[in-house]
């Protein structure tokens, strides 16, 4: 188990940021997602040990998040969203600094800085001072910095954040070796659903500080046994009709239909609507809920 909270609230003043959460979160790599405001910030500060909760209790790696917060800084990486460099540092000074303040001796962390310089691609400016370094550059120095360690859970706070496609896409693989390929158990906070959705395996859905959704995303996007995305060479319009006059429906969805056949009635239906026109259906394939979906679902009104 990576974490657990048992009915943890806090609050800041009239603001309740977590109401009675909780939550298990098995190993491996886990997305967090929901609107602003929904809490996320205060949860990973609450697993840190970075605040005090007002009640509840809960463990991360098996270590209470009460009395053993130091412990878990020390086994726990994290790459914060706001900048966190300090100027006229040289990215490998700030990288052994950050081995330093986790138990490693000066030695050994300024020799792990080199290695996770090397692993994420900096290793050419590894002297230059920060302050010198592209956004993008800087989000890879943070995580070097939070992987200096080798932390047994990683927690990202939208890494991919003001980074241009090539960067954000540099960090994705990053984060999807990290945690496949080296077996690193992420929590990964971000807007960006593809981001998540490219790195994770899992996924929580959290809004006004409480657990939305929870489970597999494979899982969570469901199959829709009725419903078809269709690509269609002719009249759109009149395909519809005929759809419509046999109990179906249809809306544009991008460039396709998203079909849905009455009761009763398999795709055959839509290949003989499509013969009886003259057109061509170029593509068709089942429906499934997006990981936009399976947000939009656990956020929308209840």
């Amino acid at each position: 188990m990576l974490f657990r909270l048992s009915n943890v609230t806090k609050t800041y003043g009239p603001i309740t940021a977590l109401r009675q959460l909780s939550v298990e979160v098995p190993a491996g790599a886990v997305g967090l997602l929901g609107p602003n405001g929904a809490g996320k910030t205060t949860l990973i500060r609450t697993l840190l040990g970075l605040i005090n909760i007002d009640s509840g209790a809960g463990e991360v790696l098996g270590l209470d998040i009460r009395t053993r917060s130091l412990d878990i800084r020390q086994r726990v990486g994290f790459m914060p969203e706001d900048e966190c460099l300090f100027p006229s540092v040289p990215g490998v000074g700030f990288v052994a600094y950050a081995g330093e303040l986790c138990g490693m001796t000066p030695t050994d962390a300024m020799q792990r800085a080199h290695e996770v310089l090397n692993y994420i691609g900096l290793d050419e400016a590894r002297y230059r001072r920060v302050e010198s370094y592209s956004t993008g550059m800087k989000q890879r120095l943070k995580l070097a910095a939070a992987i200096v360690h080798d932390p047994k859970l990683l927690i990202l706070d939208e890494p991919t954040n003001g980074m241009d496609p090539a960067g954000r896409q540099e960090m994705i693989e990053l984060a999807r070796d990290l945690a496949h390929g080296k077996g690193m158990s992420l929590l990964f906070s971000s807007h960006l659903l593809p981001d998540v959705e490219a790195v994770c395996d899992h996924v929580i859905v959290m809004g006004r500080g409480a657990l939305l959704a929870q489970g597999n995303i494979q899982e969570m996007k469901q199959a829709h046994p009725r419903s078809f995305d269709v690509r269609l060479k002719g009249d759109p319009d009149a395909f519809l009709s005929r759809l419509r006059a046999a109990g179906g429906d249809a809306k544009a969805h991008e460039e396709t239909l998203r079909v849905e056949l009455p009761e009763g009635q398999t795709p055959d239906l839509l290949w003989r609507l499509a013969a009886e026109l003259g057109d061509q259906i170029r593509h068709l394939r089942p429906h499934r809920s997006s990981l936009e979906d399976v947000f939009l679902e656990a956020v929308g009104p209840k």
